[in-house]
Order: structure tokens, then sequence, then C-alpha cells
């Protein structure tokens, strides 16, 4: 796409700047330029695609707009603690008016830089997607003046307008609210009076525009007249899974107790919703299972998700595998964030973040929270106890002496534990073994060489940075994360929830697809081996029952990749205990040091046991983000959200 792009760069930039964006007010403001001669801009599709080109640089970047980013603000992830600067500091202590202010890791801010590459200007959920509002809405008002076109190539464009204009109201509204939603140009003029609506109405706005997205975009651009012109490079396109899995979210969020309740005043499931989701999602499934546009990556590939390292700054998301001497493409990222500056963002303080200042004295420390990690289960499928992981659980096995043996295989890829290898080359640490495995135990040198910054949770993190990813093995160079904004494992998962929520039952489905919520949970568990593990009887009993477990294999499927906040207010359990602890574990060592390092996984442990590091307190009115005083104060039908 990005060759693609260049060629457009003139009709790019005739209304590329035909709006500010820095707030609702400055947005509208109207440019010289506005009175360019529009029919140029949009009568042929090389222009007019020129012009929509730009909405796909609004799409926000979440891990690389500071030098240490930030996107988990649930119960998942402890930042080194005392630092103000983080956002993930606001959000633990209550400021959430720091998603505009917050120096390190707030990527929902105003202003941004549409025609930008620099990752710096990519940060701003809140201005980029208004001015992103806008521009679909001056697309669409100039349709007709799209005449020479095909009409495949007109609809492609109609398509896309429609997209990015319900996308962008959605990705405001997961955490602001209703909205007043912006579905015509409006006059730069004067002041806007659209009121601002209740949740599910807003969402019924956005499901209009992407069904008409999805009716009107194409499963694969590749397979297109036109898209054969960029043939290997449209994967970042928008197409109708894409517009499926957004509708299908959208509804499902809609659906939930937190924005039901804002809506109808019920703080359960809308049964309604759920259902719609339900079939939008079984629609949208059934089209990838007959097509194979997208397909779970291999587990031994899990990691190509995520991250790629020294790769050429290969993207991640999809992978090519040669199977039987053929070559086949298995592309598991729906949608991703924004690329911008992607060979060379993930580096330099950001990879230290993730190890402890005793092999990389610099950075702002990062480490999963004991708490958390209880999510990942056993092999067998079964969870543990996490209300007292300090005490065996016999039903599953699970064995506080022998607490990482027999886990389920996503734990041991993404969790590293205490005497497993960090530093592949022994000699650029003298051989210590301190420095060169994790000591995470009790009175380890990780824990009390700088105890301010030390891995007091008891576990470091491998999900998106390589293990030996230190000051000894290149971490500057080459490395490549992104996180989906929409994969694949996250729509089943999402049908599962929708499905068993608006049929009431662990075996709802919808009309359209012949997979069950727990069929949908257990594809997911079969990819990483967990086929003797699939959700055990006791979880089929009642939908209360099930909800635990897919609830459950969300944390552990999706874990540190910007969910997890969103999940716990729609679930409207961010409040609520135990979901506002942020744990440790201590344990000592039970057998030798040597022995300890070469089998980490089932090295025996004594006096295992979890402690609170920090609690937050929550009110009712940190289930949304407050909006800006300037903005709410534009007009009187824009209220600001309650409390703040």
């Amino acid at each position: 796409m990005k060759n693609y792009s260049k060629k457009l760069v003139f009709p790019l930039l005739i209304l590329s700047i035909l709006v500010g964006i820095t707030s609702c007010k400055k947005y509208l403001d109207k440019s010289p330029l506005a009175d360019i001669d529009e029919r140029e801009a949009f009568q042929s599709y090389r222009n007019f695609q020129g012009f929509v080109e730009e909405l796909y640089n609004c799409v926000p970047l979440l891990t690389a707009i500071g030098s240490h980013n930030n996107w988990n603000f649930g119960e998942d992830e402890l930042w080194e603690m005392g630092d103000n600067r983080l956002f993930a500091y606001n959000i633990d202590h209550g400021d959430y008016w720091a998603w505009n202010t917050a120096v390190f890791g707030s990527w929902f801010k105003a202003g941004g830089n549409p025609t930008s590459n620099n990752r710096g200007d990519k940060g701003n959920l809140w201005g980029l997607s208004w001015y992103g509002i806008r521009k679909a809405n001056i697309g669409l008002a100039n349709l007709d003046l799209l005449i020479e076109a095909t009409p495949e190539e007109k609809q492609l464009i109609e398509g896309q307008l429609y997209f990015f204009r319900g996308w962008f109201h959605f990705m405001l509204m997961q955490y602001w609210g209703g909205l007043p939603y912006i579905d015509v140009a409006l006059s730069p003029a004067e002041p806007p009076r659209v009121p601002r609506l209740n949740y599910q109405a807003t969402a019924e706005k956005v499901a209009e525009d992407l069904r008409k997205a999805a009716d009107l975009l194409p499963v694969d651009w590749d397979q297109t007249t036109i898209g054969s012109v960029t043939r290997g490079t449209n994967d970042r396109r928008a197409n109708k899974i894409m517009a499926l899995g957004f509708l299908g979210k959208n509804l499902l969020y809609a659906g939930s107790p937190l924005m039901n309740e804002e809506s109808t005043g019920s703080n359960t499931y809308n049964t309604d919703f759920c259902k719609r989701a339900a079939d939008v999602f079984g629609e949208a499934l059934q089209i990838v299972e007959s097509t194979n546009r997208y397909q779970l990556i291999p587990f031994e590939h899990y990691s190509k998700i995520f991250y790629t390292f020294s790769q050429n700054g290969a993207i991640p998301g999809a992978i090519s595998i040669q199977e039987g001497g053929t070559e086949r493409r298995y592309r598991e990222a729906i949608m991703l964030e924004n690329h911008a500056e992607s060979n060379g963002r993930f580096r330099w303080n950001q990879a230290t973040d993730y190890r402890p200042y005793a092999i990389i004295a610099r950075g702002i420390k990062a480490y999963p929270t004991a708490n958390y990690v209880d999510n990942y289960g056993m092999a067998n499928g079964l969870p543990i106890n996490m209300e007292n992981p300090s005490q065996p659980d016999a039903e599953s096995g699970y064995n506080p002496q022998f607490p990482w043996k027999n886990r389920d295989p996503r734990f041991y890829h993404d969790i590293m534990v205490d005497g497993e290898k960090v530093v592949n080359n022994g000699s650029y640490v003298q051989n210590d073994h301190r420095r060169q495995y994790a000591s995470l135990h009790t009175g380890g040198f990780f824990r009390t060489d700088n105890s301010h910054r030390a891995p007091i949770t008891g576990y470091m993190l491998a999900k998106y940075i390589a293990r030996f990813s230190n000051d000894w093995e290149g971490f500057m160079d080459n490395n490549v994360m992104y996180l989906s904004l929409l994969r694949l494992s996250d729509m089943y998962l999402m049908y599962a929830e929708a499905a068993s929520e608006g049929y009431d039952s662990p075996t709802g489905k919808s009309s359209n697809y012949n997979k069950t919520a727990v069929d949908a949970v257990n594809f997911v568990r079969d990819r990483p081996g967990l086929n003797v593990g699939h959700v055990a009887s006791k979880f089929l009993a009642s939908q209360t029952a099930f909800r635990s477990e897919y609830r459950r294999e969300r944390a552990v499927e999706l874990s540190f990749e910007g969910h997890r906040f969103n999940d716990l207010r729609r679930w409207l359990l961010l409040s609520e205990k135990p979901y506002v602890y942020k744990k440790g574990i201590d344990f000592d060592r039970g057998m030798p040091n040597d022995q300890v390092y070469a089998d980490p996984i089932n090295a025996r442990v004594l006096n295992f046991r979890q402690y609170t590091i920090f609690e937050r307190k929550y009110e009712k009115r940190h289930y949304w983000f407050p909006f800006l005083v300037s903005d709410v104060n534009i007009y009187e039908g824009f209220s600001q959200n309650p409390g703040w």
C-alpha cells in the first residue's frame, strides 16, 4: 500500500488540511485550501482514492508514541511504582484527565498530524478520529462527483468511507461512551449542534455505517480488478471481514453490562444486541472458514502474531510457511495499529522496559502481575485456584511446590519464570548466573539489585519481546512489534461471548454458523495444543459457569494486547475485587541452583505465597473517560460524563 500511496500524493494533499484536529471546535476551522475546485479532487478513482488514503494514516498507534509506551491499563501489568509520567500510573490512581496530558503511554490525545509518518503524531485517538470522521463525511458528500470510475471502483471508495466513519466513532465510544454522531459534513462557519446520544443509540448509527461498508467491500482486494494492480500489498485495506468484525464488536459492546446500564439502566447483558452480534460474527467466520482469507497462525510460530526480531523488519500478524513443498500464507491480524516507523519504533528505551535493572540498567520497568498470570490454567484446560494459589488444587493438578509445571502452553510462551535463561552469551556477564538466569525468587539478584525497579511481581514478560532481548543480544536492532486492533482468535472469542449471552447457554449459536459458543472457545484452545483441555463439563452446566471460562480464555489468549481494560469496564468489573489488585509472589528455591537453571519449568519451590502490591480505588465515574472541558463547553447538547 505504501508504494501505491506515493503515487497519490497530489490528490491526497488537495484536501488534507481542510480542518484542524486539536478540538471539536478547531477541527471545523476552514482552511484557505478549501476553496480549491473539488471536481478535480473527486472526479477520478485515482484522485478520490488518494483522498481516502489519508484515513488509513489516521488509524492510531498504541505501542510507539513515546519512549516508554504503555497500553495495558487493567490489572494485568505493573509499571515501576511512583513514575507519574506514565499514563498507566495515572490510570492506577484514577486520574483519567491525563488521557490528554500524560508524558508516556497515552495514545488517546487530541491533536495529531494525519499527513505525517512520524510515530509521535499517531498517538492521538481523539484528534485523529474526529479528523477522520470529518474527512469521511466530505468524501461521502462528494461521491456524485466521481464520474471517471467503474462501478467496482466507486463501490470501493464508498465502502471505505462508510467503514472509517463508523469505525472512528466506535473507537471513541469505547472510552467516552455515547457521542454526537457526525454523519454530515458540517459547515465550518458555525459550531455544531448535534445532540449527544446514549451508547446504544450511537452504536446503532455505527452499525448502519459498518453494515453498508461490509456490503460494499470485497473479502480480498487482491481479487478485485483495481486491487490486482497492487496485489500483495493490500492487507491493510478495509475489507468485508474487517467491517463485519468491527460491526460485531460494536454490537457486542452495546450489549455489554456497562453500555446497557448507560443506555437502559439495566446492568445485565442486552440479549438482543448479543444475538445480533452473534449473527454478524457468524457471517464473518463463515466467510473466513470458506475462503481461508484469515487463519490462526500455527502455535510453533505464535510469536509472529506479535513481533519479529532480527528478521529484516518483517511485519508481524502474518507468516508464510513451507508445507509439503508449497508456500502457505497464514494471516491472523485482521487490522493492525498504525504502521508509522515500523522498523525502529519498538527499540531503545521501550525494549529495555521489560527486563530488570540487573541486566539492563536503563528504562522504566514493567512486569506482569502475579494475579493476572494466574489466569493461565493447566495443560488439561482447567483453571488453577485463583483465589488462593498458595494451595494445591487436586482437580486441576496444580501444585504450588511446582507452580509452573504442566501449565497452558501459552504460559511458557508469554511468561518468564525464575531460573530461565535471559542472556544467551554468558561471557557478556562474566558467567554470573545471577545475571544470566532470571533470579526472581525472594532475595534473588533481579529482585535486590535495584529494589525500585525490581520484578517484584515474580514474573517477566516474553509475549512481545524476545527472551534474549537485552544489552548483549542486539535489543536495539530490528524489533518490530504491533498490536492487532482485531485478530481472528479475538473474533472467535467475541462470537462465543455474544452467542452464549444472547441465548443464555454455552451451546448458544447463531443461525448462520455451525459452531456453538463453547465450540469457538475450544477451537482457540486447540491451537496451543489444548485439545485435551477443552472447556470442562462443569463449566457447561450454566451460563454463569461458562462465563467465567470464556472470560478467562480472553485473559489468556489476548493477554497484554490492550484488551483487558475495556473488558473489565464493559463487564462492570473494573472497580470490583479482586480486579482492583495488583499482586506479586514470594517464594524460595527448593532445589540447587544448577538444577533450577537446567529445568526451570519443573523446578520445586518452597513457601510460595501471593501478596498485594497495589490496590486501585475506583468510583463509578472511572468507567468512562472525561471529555475535554473545552469540547463540552462548545454547545449545551454536548454533556460531560457523570462524576467529571
